[in-house]
């Protein structure tokens, strides 16, 4: 098809979608619906992972923990109960960081409470903030930063004094952007406690995981004030070499394996965790719902491409005398249905623009929500201009095809 034949196609197709507005206008904001639900939600998605792998890399590609088993379930015969794993002791985790000499920083952890409220004077927060019992070594393995103030002494640890380090939103809703939170008294549920750090900023898209609304006081503080039967414990373990990384597993799961009491030959009755392994698994979820999404706006597509369809056969119903003409110019068959197929196309293009314009849109207020900068997604942007492609192509056939084979004759009787 030379230049100026296809430019007359593009002008037949905008002049038809003119005479036939209404009809045109559903057709394009149903493909426009499908492309946005593909181009917005896939774009959402990348900037969710896009913010799980950078927080947890900001952990470091050299970091693993070691916590309590999950339960397993066995099915068989025989019917045996759920395999329930004890959890992490205080005297195990703690004898694992006297003991392990691998040159790293090791950590000991726990949760005291998920569902505490803090109060500075006549504020207070909502009862969701989490309470980590740490050590003095618990920033540097979580990839935590003090933005103000400073971490907690061994002395602080090993005195279980009253002090507290508070995540940024904590701050802000407590003290506000102005107010020095350093050296303040809050209270964190029933107990006093002193500031004296504040953590940088760490993003909402973790906040499920402390992010900033979490505070900090020292373990053994924990265990006085928050302390149950059914507290766990988590080491937290930082090379000093990633390149010694799976040296230093090897030599931790030896050495808790020996504290935890398992024979040579039995099944470890804790895990190790990578902080990526962490971040693969989440997206690994996340994926299930890029492929919802994906089914969803493929099914919208197949209904807009059936409702394209219906419309290009009322087209040729309706321009059957002006094909009879065309054809009796000495139009070919070729190049009637060339016309009708770049019609579908032009009208795919036309809702796949939209679409496209409404995704990133949607995905970039998704993306500035979890704390990730402006993007653009290439990939979906191109990839939505060829399904629309495709959907014009596959619409159109049938009734380029119909109109293509109208007899010219025929269709000059047509009144």
């Amino acid at each position: 098809m030379n230049k100026s034949l296809f430019r007359e196609n593009i002008t037949i197709a905008l002049q038809s979608i003119k005479s036939n507005l209404l009809r045109t206008t559903l057709t394009v904001l149903i493909i426009a619906i499908g492309i946005t639900a593909l181009v917005g939600i896939l774009t959402s998605i990348d900037a969710i992972k896009s913010s799980i792998n950078s927080n947890f890399t900001s952990m470091g590609a050299n970091t693993f923990s070691i916590r309590n088993k999950e339960m397993t379930v066995r099915i068989g015969r025989q019917g045996k109960k759920p395999k329930v794993y004890r959890s992490v002791s205080f005297d195990e985790a703690t004898a694992f960081k006297d003991k392990f000499t691998f040159p790293a920083y090791t950590s000991v952890s726990t949760m005291a409470s998920g569902a505490a409220t803090l109060r500075f004077g006549s504020k207070k927060t909502n009862p969701n903030i989490m309470v980590y019992g740490a050590d003095e070594n618990y920033l540097s393995c979580t990839g935590y930063s003090i933005e103000s103030g400073r971490n907690f002494s061994p002395q602080e640890v090993d005195r279980s004094s009253n002090v507290a380090i508070i995540g940024y939103e904590i701050k802000n809703k407590l003290f506000g952007r102005k107010t020095n939170a350093i050296n303040q008294l809050i209270s964190v549920g029933p107990y006093k406690y002193r500031v004296i750090g504040v953590l940088k900023e760490k993003g909402s898209a973790m906040g499920g995981m402390g992010g900033d609304k979490l505070v900090i006081i020292p373990l053994k503080n924990a265990r006085q004030y928050f302390g149950s039967e059914k507290m766990n414990y988590i080491i937290s373990v930082l090379c000093n070499n990633p390149a010694q990384m799976e040296v230093a597993i090897g030599e931790a799961t030896g050495l808790f394996n020996k504290i935890r009491h398992v024979r040579l030959g039995e099944e470890s009755n804790f895990e190790i965790s990578k902080s990526d392994s962490l971040a693969n698994i989440l997206i690994e979820n996340i994926s299930f719902v890029t492929l919802a999404a994906t089914i969803i706006g493929f099914i919208t597509l197949l209904g807009a491409a059936i409702g394209l369809m219906n419309i290009m056969l009322v087209a040729v119903a309706e321009r059957t005398r002006e094909i009879g003409v065309r054809k009796s110019l000495g139009a070919t068959q070729s190049i009637i249905k060339n016309q009708f197929l770049i019609e579908a196309v032009v009208i795919c293009q036309l809702g796949g623009l939209l679409g496209i314009i409404l995704g990133i849109i949607i995905g970039n207020v998704i993306s500035s929500v979890v704390g990730v900068g402006f993007i653009i997604p290439w990939f979906w942007m191109i990839s939505g201009i060829l399904i629309c492609i495709a959907v014009g192509l596959i619409a159109g056939i049938y009734p380029a095809v119909k109109a293509s084979k109208l007899d010219p004759i025929e269709a000059l009787r047509v009144e």
